[in-house]
């Protein structure tokens, strides 16, 4: 999957440096990765952290950014057109606003009236985000363009291997996960000895996992296999893995992690490999294709 990675050489060949970066940050810390980028590379960017879900401590002020709630995506659009922002960046993870988050300026209440039953999924609502953000003449860049190396690459990236049986484990959950992705579920399942333990919905991954810990059975260990979904704009809410999952994972007992080759962003990939490898636990970077073919 080489060939779906950026380089920071091919960024500055496709970007114009001058052209100002606007970031809608969710929670997690890939947020202060872009601003970090941004900072080091004096690139012009400015964000807006969206409440209850984006990390106080990233928004310090000396960073170029102000809060807005969920349903202020409006009020948004208009600040970075003043700004003079260029291209936008979506990032971090949103969790499901409360109906005080959700009351909307005038422009995001035209916008879900526009958008009608395709708001039932996740995908069609940023899908249909993106292009209202065009519809104003800025550009949606993912974040894979914008930080290079973010993308799990292929093959197993730790000391610890899946064994046969793991990678049957894996072919199942390849399976589910894809079946899942078509109806914009998810993109997780937790598979132990061929059972699933667990799909994810709503609650994301971190939960996912936490919930699956009371379903492991004895003998071989459970698998995690996260996969972007096969209608997924690589722009918008990629799958996304960090210290935080390897550290969930460990304690609810499971073996290993199969990720999305080329589709997956791992957060301090560096971190997450060491503290996999003192767990004594398996990182692969899978492509599903190979495995529906098995």
């Amino acid at each position: 999957m080489k060939e779906q990675e950026t380089s920071e050489d091919e960024y500055k060949e496709n970007h114009n440096p001058e052209r100002k970066l606007g970031i809608i940050a969710g929670g997690g810390e890939l947020p202060h990765k872009v601003i970090e980028w941004c900072r080091k590379h004096s690139h012009p960017y400015y964000a807006l952290a969206i409440e209850g879900n984006a990390d106080k401590h990233i928004f310090t002020p000396d960073v170029a950014h102000e809060w807005i709630r969920i349903g202020q995506a409006g009020t948004g659009f208009k600040r970075f057109q003043e700004e003079g922002v260029k291209e936008i960046v979506l990032i971090g993870t949103i969790k499901r606003p409360t109906f005080a988050e959700l009351v909307p300026d005038f422009r995001t209440a035209a916008f879900f009236a526009k958008l009608g039953a395709k708001a039932l999924g996740d995908d069609g609502i940023l899908r249909a985000l993106v292009k209202e953000i065009e519809n104003d003449g800025m550009k949606v860049v993912g974040i894979h363009e914008v930080v290079p190396d973010l993308l799990a690459h292929t093959g197993v990236l730790t000391k610890k291997k899946p064994d046969k049986e793991d990678e049957e484990d894996i072919r199942r959950g390849v399976e589910v996960a894809t079946a899942l992705g078509k109806l914009d579920v998810g993109q997780s399942v937790v598979i132990q000895q061929g059972l699933v333990l667990g799909m994810e919905g709503i609650e994301g991954t971190d939960k996912l996992i936490k919930r699956c810990a009371e379903y492991v059975r004895k003998g071989k260990k459970p698998i995690l296999v996260k996969l972007r979904k096969q209608q997924q704009d690589m722009r918008i809410d990629l799958p996304t893995i960090g210290t935080k999952t390897i550290e969930n994972a460990y304690k609810s007992g499971f073996k290993g992690i199969a990720v999305h080759a080329g589709n997956t962003l791992i957060v301090n990939e560096e971190e997450v490999i060491k503290l996999a490898d003192k767990y004594g636990m398996f990182i692969k970077g899978i492509i599903p294709t190979e495995y529906e073919e098995c």
